[in-house]
This record gives C-alpha cells, structure tokens and sequence, in this order.
C-alpha cells in the first residue's frame, strides 16, 4: 500500500472533499481522483462515496489502520533524520500540564528550552514524529506500575516520580472534613471531565474496576487554575497529585486511601538521544 496514497484518502476522508483535499496537499483535483481510484484498485474495495463524499464501511475500516500507520512512517522518518543530524542547541519538551515539577523542573537547562503543554494523548506522536525531543507525560498508577501510554511507535518511557493523590471538593462539601476517602464512595458524585487537566475519568473508572464517575460538567484545555475554579465553586471534584490540590483557595484537598494509587509522572524519548536531551535524562537519572 503506498503510504502517498494512503495519506491522500486520509485527507479526503477528514475533509469530506476532494477539492478541499487538493488545496491542503498541494495537488490538483484529478490528481487527488486518481490517487483515490489507484487506492481502491490495490484493495479490491470502494472507499468513498462520492455524493456526499463519505468513507464506505471498508473506507471506515481503512480510517481505523491509517492513523497509526502513517504515524509510525513519520516517527521513523524523524528517528533516521535525528541519528543522521547534528544535534541542535535547544531542547524542546512536551509536558502535561502536571508533569513539569520538583526536580525535573529544577534541572531544565536555563537557557534554549522549548516547553509545550499538550493533552496527554497527543505526546507519545509529539516525541515520536520528532516535534518534541522529550515528553514528560503523567497519570493515576498503582505504586510502582507504568503508565499505558498509546503505542504509537518504539520509545523508551522511565518513571521519574511518584506521589500521592487527593481528590479535590468544594469547601463546604459534606466530605470534606473525611480524614481520607474511597474512591468507591464517589461512584456517583459530581465529577469534573478535565482530561487534560486533571486525572481523566476513564482513569478512575479503570481503578475502580467499573462504570459510574459521571460528569457533571465538561472542561477542556490544560488550565489547572480553572479546573480548581470550577471544583471551588461546586461544579464537581477532581483529582490531582497531592502537591497540586493543596491549599487551592476555596477547596478542601483530601487524600485517596483505597485503592491505593499514585500519581505517576514518566519521561518518554526515543532510542535516539543527543545534546540537550541526553544532558537532561542523564541528570535526572543520576
């Protein structure tokens, strides 16, 4: 299957036009057809109707193996062209907004760094297809476990810290004196959807082995500050590293004793390290 085409039906696909896809690659029309038609022609299949333009139900399956694909043919483009390059005077690091504390803050280089706080899906492709050199990526663990990560591409993850959790109410919530709390006792509370904030639902729900965890009111971006806004003002709660809940104003911080977790934090790189990166991850593993 040739990856060119490949990309070109991806873009059709997400744009829902052939013309629209055109402008975006850089192609003509009746280059973007045919590119399509030689698509089809490899697979014995339809992969879009054509009015509206729409994946077939073979198209949509195509879409399910495309994405990681192309991603592994940049994340090895990007491997080859780091061990060939000189390796530059900067570092670039894609973190959570949660992940850049304590001493791997501490040992950033003082001068020529790049910092992105990005959702913690999107990093793994970051450092994959070289955007990043390092990711620093973070979430709910039992003590000691590594995190799952999408497997985007061959990268080495370490873990470089690891605290305690508490879940994050409304002052005058009526838990909120608990010397510690369940999360099964929270099944059914207000909760806060802030993957990109705070410890995303799907996290919980997987530690606590089943459903529940509803949200009550949708956040997105990374912006902890909000996040403890919106939990302060009673919109629901919240869970963060201990280090981070403590002493938001109008929230009260109370520890997660059951099950016991952890707020894990890991580095993500490729095999692949040189100047700045390789000075980094030496000093943090030293």
């Amino acid at each position: 299957m040739d990856p060119h085409l490949l990309r070109t039906y991806v873009t059709v696909a997400r744009l829902a036009s052939f013309s629209a896809a055109a402008q975006e690659l850089g192609y003509t029309q009746s280059a973007v057809s045919q590119h399509i038609a030689a698509l089809e022609q490899d697979l014995g299949a339809p992969l879009l109707t054509r009015r509206p333009v729409a994946p077939t139900p073979a198209g949509e399956r195509l879409l399910e193996h495309a994405g990681p694909l192309l991603l592994r043919l940049d994340a090895a483009r990007a491997d080859v062209r780091r061990t060939a390059a000189a390796p530059e005077a900067g570092l670039h690091l894609a973190v959570t907004p949660t992940a850049l504390r304590g001493r791997a803050a501490a040992l950033l280089p003082h001068t020529g760094v790049r910092v992105r706080v990005l959702a913690r899906a999107e990093i793994p492709a970051e450092v994959a297809t070289g955007a990043a050199d390092l990711g620093l990526v973070d979430g709910v663990a039992a003590p000691n476990d590594p995190l799952r990560l999408p497997d985007v591409a061959p990268l080495t993850t370490r873990g470089i810290a690891e605290e305690p959790v508490d879940v994050v109410l409304p002052a005058g919530h009526p838990l909120a004196s608990r010397s510690g709390l369940r999360l099964g006792d929270l099944v059914d509370a207000r909760w806060l959807d802030a993957p990109g904030a705070g410890v995303p639902l799907e996290q919980l729900r997987a530690a606590h082995g089943g459903g529940g965890f509803g949200a009550a009111l949708r956040c997105d971006g990374t912006d902890v500050r909000t996040l403890l806004t919106l939990a302060a003002a009673g919109h629901g709660l919240t869970v963060l590293p201990a280090s981070l809940a403590a002493d938001a104003p109008g929230t009260v911080a109370v520890p997660l004793v059951a099950p016991r977790l952890v707020h894990r934090t890991e580095l993500v790189h490729t095999g692949t390290l040189r100047g700045p990166a390789e000075r980094f991850v030496a000093a943090l593993a030293g």
